[in-house]
């Protein structure tokens, strides 16, 4: 899994609650569990004006101009400004795949769904919670100022404007110290490897009849 430490992103938003995760990645595209290859069709029922298939070329489906992402000033965002209730819906763990496939390090609402939430973590996107009022001057603010760009340091759990203002943020400990040190649920087995193997040998020699086919 990819470190988070700092980054310094362009913010896209999302003016819409409830976002469930088959609008973040519609389920037709749940056919594979590479956790790459998503990013063409985060949104897809947003994104494009027809309807998408998997394995389709989609550099020749037509745009909806309407929809965020496809604007020219957020190409690039790495930053994604929700609303309430982001990520709810199925517990598919492909909606942090879509999501971290397209681009999209970070997502800021005032609130997730409880699994999406988890599962983000996990895989590498630092999801942050603010009150509705903060959120919503945010959305203001990269409205109206093309370009708007967030400076997000998890270590010190501070966004900083690009006025220079400084908000502040809460993350769990361990989920913190996970993104930190890029560690998923096999980095972090893997960093009892020692043990595991110290185990296995005192396992191997009280109990040798267990092993006499290996």
């Amino acid at each position: 899994m990819k470190k988070f430490e700092h980054l310094q992103g362009l913010v896209a938003p999302l003016d819409r609650a409830n976002v469930d995760t088959d609008l973040i990645i519609p389920k037709q595209f749940l056919k594979s569990i590479k956790r790459t290859g998503f990013g063409p069709n985060l949104f897809d029922e947003l994104r494009y004006l027809d309807e998408g298939y998997p394995g389709q070329d989609v550099s020749s489906r037509p745009l909806n101009p309407d929809f965020v992402l496809n604007q020219p000033r957020y190409r690039g965002a790495q930053v994604l400004l929700a609303r309430r209730n982001f990520g709810c819906g199925s517990s598919r763990e492909h909606a942090p795949w879509a999501l971290d496939d397209f681009g999209f390090r970070v997502v800021i609402a005032p609130s997730f769904a409880d699994i999406f939430y988890n599962n983000s973590f996990k895989n590498g996107i630092l999801l942050i919670t603010l009150d509705e009022e903060t959120v919503e001057r945010l959305f203001q603010e990269t409205e109206a100022s093309e370009g708007y760009r967030l400076d997000v340091d998890l270590e010190r759990q501070q966004l900083t404007t690009p006025s220079g203002e400084t908000i502040t943020f809460e993350v769990d400990p361990f989920r913190k110290h996970c993104l930190l040190e890029g560690l998923d649920d096999i980095g972090l087995t893997l960093e009892q490897a020692g043990s595991i193997r110290d185990f296995e040998q005192r396992h191997r020699q009280a109990q040798p009849w267990l092993f006499r086919d290996a």
